[in-house]
């Protein structure tokens, strides 16, 4: 097996950030694995498990503790999937292309990506959450964009959580949705269930799913307003006394403009 090769400073080295399989090993990249072989070090978001598919593929790597600027590469691996997603390691790239040292994606599996295409929701456009916080403000305003999102919205909950995640967001409007919860992706017990999410709240009220989950509703489908629409109607419920929160809410859930276009409007008077 020969070592990839990388265009590369001669005194650097190459972080590599290689994505690993998401449960199924059969999934593991030659190009990946090759990585792994080569790298001085791998960096692991939690060593017990990537320990098992490093195993598997008899990979080593030495104990060092060496530099990228030094010259050895490193290969960045995550629990399952792709580095970044998610998962720490921003702040280490940013490093390294602060540093100038070479930064190469290997390709591979994803959970994002491998949820979105099974689901059967529409694709042209995503938005992709991660982890929602547990609860204060930012929560509540990201539910508000997810309410709001006229594209297919993915993100990631702890089992435990779906229940209560998909219970918010009927009760923030979004009870007719189509929604998708899919769960333990390329595994033996691989699942994706389909309603809307009134229904899947119901189900999943009721018992947690097992294993990890990967959620998506897909985006509403209110109508587009014109921008003088939005101007005209804000223009008379200020005149008849209302305030820009109240019109900034008409705004939204009555003419389906988006947050940002509504208390744009709804201020624009303001001095």
């Amino acid at each position: 097996m020969s070592s990839a090769k990388v265009a590369a400073r001669p005194e650097s080295g190459v972080l590599f950030l290689v994505s690993t399989p998401i449960g199924n090993l059969g999934d593991m990249s030659y190009r990946a694995v090759e990585i792994l072989f080569s790298a001085a070090l791998v960096v692991a978001e939690d060593t017990r498990h990537s320990r098992r598919l490093l195993d598997h593929y008899r990979i080593k790597t030495p104990r060092l503790i060496a530099r990228l600027l030094a010259g050895d590469s490193i290969a960045m691996i995550t629990d399952a999937g792709t580095p970044l997603i998610s998962d720490p390691g921003s702040r280490l790239v940013a490093a390294a292309l602060e540093a100038e040292v070479p930064v190469v994606p290997i390709p591979g599996a994803s959970s994002v990506m491998a949820a979105l295409v099974g689901s059967g929701l529409p694709l042209d456009r995503f938005t992709f959450f991660g982890f929602l916080p547990r609860k204060g403000k930012e929560r509540g305003e990201i539910m508000s964009e997810i309410v709001d999102s006229r594209v297919t919205v993915v993100l990631f909950e702890a089992p435990n959580r779906v229940g209560a995640t998909l219970e918010a967001l009927v009760e923030a409007g979004a009870g007719e949705r189509r929604a998708v919860v899919a769960r333990e992706l390329t595994k033996k017990f691989e699942e994706f269930r389909r309603g809307t999410v009134a229904e899947l709240a119901g189900i999943y009220g009721k018992a947690d799913p097992k294993g990890e989950v990967v959620l998506m509703v897909g985006g509403t489908e209110r109508r587009t307003v014109g921008e003088s629409e939005l101007v005209d109607a804000a223009r008379k419920l200020r005149a008849s006394g209302k305030a820009p929160r109240d019109v900034m809410d008409y705004l939204v859930s009555s003419l389906g403009a988006s947050r940002n276009a509504a208390y744009r409007v709804a201020h624009e008077d303001e001095t």
